[in-house]
């Protein structure tokens, strides 16, 4: 069944007189629960996509549906994280959390319930411990954690990622991919993630939707990720269906590299 419709999208800008065509003509339908993420080179309009479906911005032609409803606004229910964490630094990790809790529930639940639930968030995200410090007393893939456990708190029916770990170290990465394999696994989420990473797509999502290159991008490719859950990153290093997809993902980006240099 289909829980996000994005039926014939096209966005362009117009500046000065001058037209840039982004997208054109983008159709995907995406089921509850799965995880999609969305590749491309850079410029083919990934965080435009994204920025759509949270609705951050406006579509030019076509449309989206999350439920059968139109998006034209941004909205609790689609929640985003961006690369960069977006903390306010002079509030603490709880009071960073308690900011959209307090946004979304402060007319239905208590004091205590708003607060049991802002720790529950970030024990998904294994933050409860530093729930007093600033973002300047924690390191970066910690800060990286509490906004996650931010855009889990507001309870989203998407939770949407805009290469959410693009500024980490391969280590802190790692371990912020396995969290969010567990968190997924845990709550069912629904999720949307752009990434450039072909390990980290492969590893996380269900699908790969692959983007031509811009202007007016278009969907290229749609990978299907056969792989069961859970995953592991080390037993997959060898696996014959990783290995496929992976390659696959990477011809497409290549050949679509070898364009951009002829032009």
């Amino acid at each position: 069944m289909t829980y996000l419709r994005i039926e014939n999208v096209d966005k362009h800008f117009d500046r000065g007189g001058q037209r840039s065509e982004v997208l054109k003509d983008v159709s995907i339908d995406i089921a509850q629960g799965e995880v999609l993420s969305i590749i491309g080179h850079s410029g083919c309009g990934k965080s435009t996509l994204l920025n759509l479906i949270a609705g951050l911005t406006e579509v030019s032609s076509g449309g989206i549906q999350l439920e059968g409803r139109e998006v034209n606004g941004p909205g609790p229910e689609r929640a985003v994280v961006f690369q960069n964490h977006s903390l306010l630094p002079w509030l603490t990790v709880y009071e960073n959390v308690n900011l959209a809790v307090s946004k979304v529930f402060g007319k239905t639940k208590s004091r205590t319930e708003r607060h049991d639930w802002i720790m529950h968030n970030l024990d998904l995200v294994q933050m409860s411990h530093a729930s007093d410090k600033r973002p300047t007393e924690i390191s970066g893939g910690m800060k990286q954690r509490v906004g996650i456990a931010r855009a889990l708190a507001m309870q989203p029916k998407i939770l949407l990622l805009d290469e959410p770990f693009g500024a980490l170290d391969a280590l802190t990465r790692a371990h912020l991919q396995d969290a969010v394999m567990d968190i997924q696994k845990r709550l069912g989420s629904t999720m949307i993630m752009i990434t450039h990473d072909v390990d980290e797509a492969v590893l996380l999502s269900d699908r790969i939707v692959m983007m031509t290159n811009g202007p007016a991008a278009r969907i290229g490719e749609i990978l299907d990720v056969p792989l069961e859950r859970p995953r592991s990153r080390i037993e997959l290093a060898g696996d014959r269906t990783y290995l496929r997809c992976r390659e696959a993902v990477l011809k497409f980006l290549y050949e679509r590299h070898r364009f951009v240099e002829a032009a």
